[in-house]
């Protein structure tokens, strides 16, 4: 029976430790209660200081002062080490000392975080190596060995890139191309058709929902397939009491096209793209739409299809 012990390979990545980064953690260091809690902040200051010089690298954006990690109060009540990567989302940023087989993942930092970087120092604090990261932990203790490399890392992240979080359009955050449907109304070319359609349809009814739905449109082009007319797609949130958001998708013909062509389809398919719900337009359908409901953090796609033609939205809630 053998021991497994992590030993670091060539594809992590070893990083010099500014000397603003290590004044910036000695004096969040000093503001702490104790030598276990200095302790505890100065790595965790380094490790983020070290994920943010690395993603400056990569010109990936982030935002330290919107972490929890720069903030004093949340420093001296948590063992938090975060970083605000904007439209992503936050990467927990955890250190480990040299030769530490295991990564301590505090149960506050289970929740809200996109993934988490591990980070190994030396005792000099001179310089730092990017051990590897993994997308979502649920046990205190991470095994090193299941670190995956970074590769792996940007290749997560620019997938998160690339999805509509959800949760952000309650706070007013919206990605590109995702407008207003008033504003969508004002494009010339889609005005037409809109002009002879209910308010009631466009604007998915009001009556009866809450006051906090939050709405989106966005414009799919499957050219040929739709008589040289992009569709509709709308978004429609809501929260529920029981934490779950309430989603309304909506897919309608834009421009001199009153009505969808048959065929046309718009599919939902959970995290493993297994199809979920689906509609398909008849004759004479000017719209098709599906209405369910998601837990936090759960992702879904969006497919809107004809004959070989599709394009397909990532949505996270």
């Amino acid at each position: 029976m053998s021991n497994s012990t992590y030993q670091p390979d060539d594809l992590t990545l070893t990083l010099p430790i500014s000397q603003l980064a290590r004044i910036t953690a000695q004096q969040f260091a000093n503001q702490q209660p104790n030598s276990e809690k200095a302790e505890q902040v100065r790595l965790n200051t380094l490790a983020v200081w070290v994920v943010n010089d690395y993603l400056e690298m990569m010109d990936i954006p982030t935002d330290l002062q919107a972490s929890d990690s720069w903030n004093p109060v949340m420093r001296l009540c948590g063992n938090v080490a975060d970083l605000e990567v904007p439209s992503v989302g936050r990467l927990e940023c955890r250190p480990v000392h040299l030769h530490q087989q295991r990564c301590c993942i505090p149960p506050e930092t289970w929740e809200e975080r996109v993934g988490y970087l591990v980070v190994q120092f030396d005792e000099s604090l001179q310089e730092a190596r990017l051990l590897g990261f993994i997308p979502s932990v649920a046990t205190e203790t991470l095994p090193l060995e299941q670190l995956q490399p970074l590769e792996a890392f940007i290749d997560h992240l620019w997938q998160l890139r690339q999805l509509v979080n959800l949760s952000q359009w309650f706070a007013g955050i919206f990605e590109a191309g995702w407008q207003t449907i008033e504003s969508l109304w004002n494009v010339p070319e889609l005005r037409s058709a809109y002009a002879f359609r209910s308010t009631e349809t466009v604007q998915l009814n009001a009556l009866n929902r809450p006051e906090s739905i939050t709405k989106r449109a966005k414009l799919i082009d499957l050219g040929i397939q739709i008589l040289n007319q992009p569709v509709m797609l709308i978004v429609e949130i809501s929260p529920e009491k029981d934490q779950q958001t309430s989603i309304h998708l909506q897919l309608h013909a834009t421009g001199n096209q009153i009505y969808l062509p048959p065929g046309v389809y718009l599919t939902v398919l959970d995290s493993s793209g297994t199809v979920f719900l689906e509609a398909q337009s008849r004759k004479s359908d000017n719209y098709i739409q599906l209405q369910f409901r998601g837990e936090p953090k759960e992702q879904f796609s969006v497919r809107v299809a004809m004959n070989d033609t599709s394009i397909t939205e990532h949505f996270r809630i």
